[in-house]
């Protein structure tokens, strides 16, 4: 059996023994890590650098930081919690697994050990997973070019900056016509691209709607887009017509970074969104000491709520780290006063 440390608490005998370790350098991750470096939990953070935000200019609706370039925010959240100890790492996570074995200042067995891209063997006693998803994008011509710029795909995040512009909603699925519905509150000018979903797969209720609101319905594969000056000018279908829009929204397909997860067991469920870990309202899964925290617990996180998530597991964390130690110290003080003078 191996001992990670002497001791977890001002000491560290070993500097790849961590209390928590937190895959994931986004809002929920650097959430985490702030509340368990200010807690004094030794704490490391792996950032493979690769925020699902990284093509938006600003970020929106996140109160006082609301217009915020996201790599700025990010900058700030890594000298955030660089004041309280926790370290951080640009690599990748590449491999995980429970650690049976393993042993923590005597405490009981339990814990993970991640085998980093450089090389190098971290082990933990709990395991945040903050990996978010990846979008992927229709094969449009241009659209991945233009993606969060004029290209877009969330209206909260950017229908006011779009307001009152002609815009397009290009459709993934029949459940794209909510998504035009949902943007005619910032424009009164919305036609639905059909592409590739046909027409008679929308529902009824929903072409009703899409009529009240005023919701042009086009047909026909989209088959480029139209730029001017570095400017989105219009959408073309497979016919030769353009139609003149100076934004596009599109619902990318999420692919969650699920991949530790998996291969720690976690239990997983199926959604319209991709298939994400079951857990509770901490962000605990399946998996004692295994927390998911931001896009890796759910599609619809966005950076505020994934900054809330991360807070939350972080704080529920250090609460079971102080009280199994507390378990732990007044078992072995039982075990001294049972024994014979």
């Amino acid at each position: 059996m191996v001992t990670l440390t002497e001791s977890f608490g001002n000491e560290y005998g070993n500097r790849d023994g961590y209390d928590v370790i937190v895959v994931g350098g986004g809002a929920a991750g650097l959430s985490a890590a702030l509340v368990l470096g200010r807690a004094r939990r030794r704490t490391l953070v792996v950032d493979a650098g690769e925020p699902r935000n990284a093509p938006s200019a600003h970020m929106h609706g996140y109160l006082s930081r609301d217009g915020m370039a996201p790599a700025d925010f990010l900058a700030v959240g890594r000298e955030e919690i660089a004041r309280y100890g926790v370290e951080l790492v640009r690599d990748r996570a590449v491999t995980a697994s429970r650690a049976a074995d393993l042993t923590f200042d005597g405490r009981a067995p339990g814990g993970f050990t991640l085998t980093l891209a450089s090389g190098r063997t971290v082990h933990a006693r709990h395991l945040v997973v903050a990996t978010g998803l990846r979008d992927e994008l229709p094969p449009v011509p241009g659209l991945a070019e233009r993606f969060g710029r004029d290209v877009i795909h969330c209206p909260y995040c950017h229908g006011w900056e779009a307001r009152d512009l002609p815009t397009g909603v290009l459709a993934t699925s029949p459940l794209s016509a909510h998504q035009a519905l949902m943007v005619t509150q910032w424009s009164d000018d919305v036609r639905l691209f059909l592409n590739e979903v046909p027409e008679s797969d929308l529902a009824a209720e929903d072409r009703r709607r899409l009529a009240a609101a005023g919701v042009e319905v086009v047909p026909g594969e989209v088959t480029g887009l139209v730029v001017t000056d570095d400017r989105l000018t219009g959408v073309r279908l497979g016919d030769g017509t353009v139609h003149d829009r100076a934004v596009l929204y599109v619902a990318p397909r999420a692919v969650p970074r699920d991949e530790l997860l998996t291969a720690l067991g976690a239990e997983m469920r199926e959604t319209p969104f991709g298939r994400y870990p079951v857990i509770d309202e901490r962000g605990l899964t399946s998996v004692p000491g295994l927390w998911a925290a931001g896009n890796a617990s759910g599609f619809a996180e966005q950076v505020v709520n994934a900054a809330s998530r991360g807070y939350r597991a972080g704080a529920t964390i250090n609460g079971e780290l102080l009280f199994a130690d507390l378990d732990a110290k007044a078992a072995d003080l039982d075990a001294k006063a049972a024994e014979p003078a």
